[in-house]
């Protein structure tokens, strides 16, 4: 029986993270849930996928401490097997604030979470990926890096980096069989965003040609396809799942 494939995915107790690790699931990979310590959702993320049928493990750590990383990628592979497939999904506080009251400090904030993050995950599993000529690296970036409304330029500046990253990672990384790609979701709400304003939905609505909010589920599936096996010759490439707004004028 060929052992299923291994998904991690950052900052998976909740929020998007939950909806792709459960979508991987449903796809047949082993899924590696990912919270902080303390964090007891992420043990619920797992049950329930395994109440669904499919096969997951909680792991807790704070994948900006290189410390944790290390130990995190050893536990996935004790236990579920070697990393397969890496969703990089964890975040953290994105502060609004003018530009005139953002420091330096606020920057690394940011960029520890969508920078230094990615870089620490994915030199842990890259040893393993490169041994079997064979991986799917996939980033979770936002539309704000094409459209930075005022307030968000520190969050706006990490993520246009994060997508530097996974181009220089996809052309470094294609000759060894690693794919790394990135999806860049719209607004879509999830926990934090639970309580909509009608007139902040109404007028996200007015500037989407799909006439819908977004879902988890719609990220989820652009996670899926770079993660399947027949996306193995693209590499380099970015999703925007919002529903047309970027074409909108």
């Amino acid at each position: 029986m060929t052992q299923a494939r291994v998904a991690l995915v950052t900052g998976s107790s909740r929020g998007l993270g939950q909806a792709i690790a459960r979508r991987l699931a449903r796809d047949g990979l082993a899924v590696a849930v990912n919270g902080l310590h303390g964090d007891g959702q992420a043990a619920e993320v797992a049950r329930a996928i395994r109440d669904d049928g499919g096969t997951a493990e909680a792991f807790t750590a704070d994948v900006t401490d290189e410390q944790q990383v290390a130990r995190l990628v050893t536990a996935v592979a004790a236990s579920l097997g070697p990393v397969d497939v890496l969703v990089l999904n964890a975040t953290g506080p994105q502060p609004e604030a003018p530009l005139d009251d953002v420091a330096w400090q606020d920057h690394v904030a940011q960029l520890e979470f969508f920078v230094k993050s990615p870089v620490l995950v994915g030199r842990a599993v890259l040893p393993g990926m490169r041994a079997r000529r064979s991986g799917r690296i996939i980033q979770i970036d936002s539309e704000v890096a094409d459209r930075p409304p005022p307030g968000r330029s520190a969050y706006a500046t990490a993520k246009n980096a994060q997508i530097g990253l996974a181009r220089s990672w996809a052309r470094e990384l294609a000759p060894a069989g690693i794919t790394v790609n990135t999806v860049a979701p719209g607004f879509i709400p999830v926990e934090r965003h639970a309580d909509v304003a009608p007139e902040t939905r109404d007028a996200y609505l007015a500037s989407v040609p799909a006439g819908r909010m977004g879902t988890p589920g719609d990220i989820a599936c652009a996670v899926s396809f770079f993660a399947s096996e027949e996306a193995g010759f693209i590499t380099g490439q970015r999703i925007v799942v919002d529903g047309g707004r970027s074409l909108a004028s």
